[in-house]
C-alpha cells in the first residue's frame, strides 16, 4: 500500500513531458520525442499502404475508404460536397490527432496531446490553415469582407472570435486528454492487473473522440469562411 501510496504522490511524473537532451539553447523534451516516433510511424505506414492499392480495396485499404466515406459525410453535413476539396487538410488533421492521442499504444510513449505546447501547435497551425485557405479563395478584398459580417461594427469582435478560436480547440484537446492520461495512469497505480483491458478501450474510445471533435469544429470553421 505504501509503493502505491508513494507511487500516486509522484503521478504527474509520468505524464508531463521532461527534457530528453538538448542542442545548445534548444529543449528537445520527452513530447517532441515521442512526436517524432508517431510521424515516423504513420510515415511509414503510408508508405506500405500505398505499395498495396488496389483497384478492388481490401484488408487496411478498406478501412480507409471507409475513414474517407466517414469525412465526406461530415464534411457534406456542414458544406455540402463543395466542401470536400478541404478533404487533404481535414483528413490529415483527424489522422494525425488520432494517433497522437493513441500514442501510448507504443511502449514507453506518451500522448503528445497531453502537453499542451502541442494542443495549441495544432490550433493555431489549423486556424492559421483556415484563414489561408479564405484568403486564397476570395482574395484579401473578401476576406476583409468577410471579416466584417454582418455589419463593419462587428469587426473587432470577428477579430476577438478568431484570435480565440485556437486557445479553444487547444484547450478542449489539451484538457480532455491530460485528465483520461491522469484517470489511466492512476487505475494502472493503483489496480494494475485488472485495468488494462478496460482502461485501453475507454483510451481508445476517448482518443477518437476528441479527434472526431477537433475535425468537427475545423469543418465548421471551414464552412462559416466559405459563406
Amino acid at each position: 500500500m505504501g509503493d502505491k501510496t508513494q507511487a500516486l504522490a509522484h503521478v504527474m511524473d509520468h505524464i508531463v513531458r521532461r527534457v530528453v537532451w538538448r542542442i545548445g539553447p534548444v529543449e528537445i523534451t520527452s513530447t517532441v520525442v515521442n512526436t517524432w516516433i508517431i510521424m515516423a510511424v504513420l510515415f511509414v505506414g503510408a508508405l506500405l499502404i500505398r505499395r498495396r492499392l488496389e483497384e478492388r480495396p481490401r484488408g487496411v485499404q478498406t478501412l480507409l475508404e471507409l475513414l474517407v466515406e466517414f469525412l465526406y459525410s461530415m464534411i457534406d453535413g456542414a458544406m455540402g460536397k463543395q466542401g470536400r476539396r478541404h478533404l487533404p487538410v481535414v483528413g490529415s488533421l483527424f489522422v494525425f490527432i488520432v494517433v497522437l492521442n493513441l500514442g501510448w499504444v507504443i511502449p514507453g510513449v506518451m500522448p503528445p496531446t497531453t502537453d499542451l505546447m502541442t494542443a495549441a501547435a495544432l490550433g493555431l497551425t489549423t486556424v492559421a490553415l483556415v484563414h489561408i485557405t479564405l484568403v486564397r479563395g476570395k482574395g484579401m478584398t473578401g476576406y476583409l469582407r468577410h471579416l466584417a459580417q454582418p455589419t463593419v461594427v462587428m469587426i473587432p469582435m470577428n477579430i476577438i472570435e478568431e484570435l480565440v478560436k485556437p486557445f479553444s480547440l487547444a484547450i478542449r484537446l489539451f484538457g480532455n486528454m491530460f485528465g483520461e492520461e491522469m484517470v489511466v495512469t492512476i487505475l494502472f497505480l493503483l489496480v494494475p492487473v485488472l485495468a488494462p483491458t478496460p482502461v485501453m478501450v475507454l483510451g481508445i474510445l476517448m482518443g477518437s473522440i476528441q479527434a472526431y471533435i477537433f475535425t468537427l469544429l475545423t469543418i465548421t470553421y471551414f464552412a462559416a469562411g466559405d459563406q
